[in-house]
């Protein structure tokens, strides 16, 4: 069968791979919409050490399953179904706590196994969730993204009520969480975007207010928050200036959320962090329940990226990351699969 096999920093092929053999508790899925996430471009650039060459990638996707393996349920077989890429051990302190997300013994579908940029991939059965009829697989391929989102909004709501709150960036994963924080209820959610197509697309999305830049929003909540600055803020690029940037647009007390991962060492002033007794929270991942909630709001079309782009064939996707290296576009996501569309 046909894979997209990443061989290293910036070297990427479309060539003949294993075909899955089904296991135990396991379904062979045929992905017919995968998106690219921004990760797999850093992991693409050989940014990212959790990935090891030759990989397929692959870890936003549905499809339909085209086996089943012993013990699980036959009524999948046929259905199209969004995957859950995510899986933990269950039995850890951590898994324990609620915290399968950061499982240590954790594995994830296009980066521990083969994912869903090729013509077939294994995952778990209890990870796939059928979609109605009527939902396409792109709208199900939203989920894994949607749901890192959920993740990051909530880690910020943890601690009580946000009345104002910041979201850096509006690509995939801005946009999600944007769309996240907006659902779960904060009353003004504001977007940080230099390109202006991803502001009109973050507005249209539920964005309160979109700004060009860090300066112009602080000076935009200076005026609402009676020069307090935001409840939160969440950094959905990590770049070092986005990192810089969100705990000045913060109000005493209040919380970073970091979801972004762009660069990896940053440098960030710790005066203004303890004087102003800034809270700065990473976010991995997500829950399963934050995996289903997300599903539930795309299915149900209170969340989404507004018009969904065409699947791209599978010979396509070389180019594609290296158009996508080349900087932000006006297209939000990009999906590749054997059969395009």
């Amino acid at each position: 069968m046909k894979g997209i096999v990443w061989h290293g920093p910036e070297e990427m092929s479309v060539e003949e791979v294993p075909e899955p053999e089904v296991e135990p508790g396991t379904v062979v899925v045929r992905p017919t919409a995968a998106g690219i996430c921004g990760s797999e471009i850093e992991g693409y650039l050989g940014r990212m050490g959790n990935r090891t060459p030759p990989l397929v990638m692959g870890h936003e996707f549905a499809g339909t399953v085209t086996e089943v393996g012993e013990g699980s349920d036959e009524d999948l077989l046929g259905r199209l179904v969004a995957v859950n890429p995510l899986s933990s051990d269950g039995t850890c302190r951590l898994c324990l706590a609620g915290l399968t997300n950061l499982c240590p013994n954790r594995r994830l579908v296009g980066i521990h196994s083969s994912g869903g940029f090729a013509e077939y991939t294994l995952a778990p059965a209890a990870n796939v969730y059928p979609l109605p009829d009527g939902v396409e697989a792109r709208t199900g391929a939203l989920a894994e993204p949607l749901a890192n989102g959920v993740h990051a909004a909530r880690l910020g709501l943890a601690d009580g009520s946000v009345e104002h709150a910041v979201v850096i960036g509006a690509g995939t994963i801005g946009l999600m969480c944007l769309q996240a924080a907006v659902l779960d209820g904060i009353p003004e959610v504001h977007a940080v975007e230099p390109v202006q197509t991803r502001r009109e697309q973050a507005l249209a999305l539920g964005a309160s207010a979109a700004h060009e830049s860090g300066e112009v929003a602080h000076d935009a909540l200076e005026d609402s928050t009676e020069g307090l600055g935001a409840d939160l803020v969440i950094d959905a690029v990590g770049a070092e200036i986005t990192r810089r940037m969100a705990p000045g647009l913060l109000r005493p007390g209040g919380r970073v959320v970091y979801i972004g991962l762009h660069d990896d060492d940053t440098t960030i002033g710790f005066h203004d962090v303890v004087r102003g007794q800034l809270d700065l929270q990473g976010s991995y991942a997500y829950t399963a329940e934050d995996y289903e909630q997300a599903l539930e709001w795309l299915v149900e079309g209170k969340a989404g990226i507004g018009g969904l782009p065409p699947v791209l064939p599978l010979e396509e996707g070389p180019e594609a990351f290296a158009e996508l290296v080349r900087g932000p576009s006006a297209q939000i996501k990009v999906f590749l699969a054997e059969s395009g569309a």
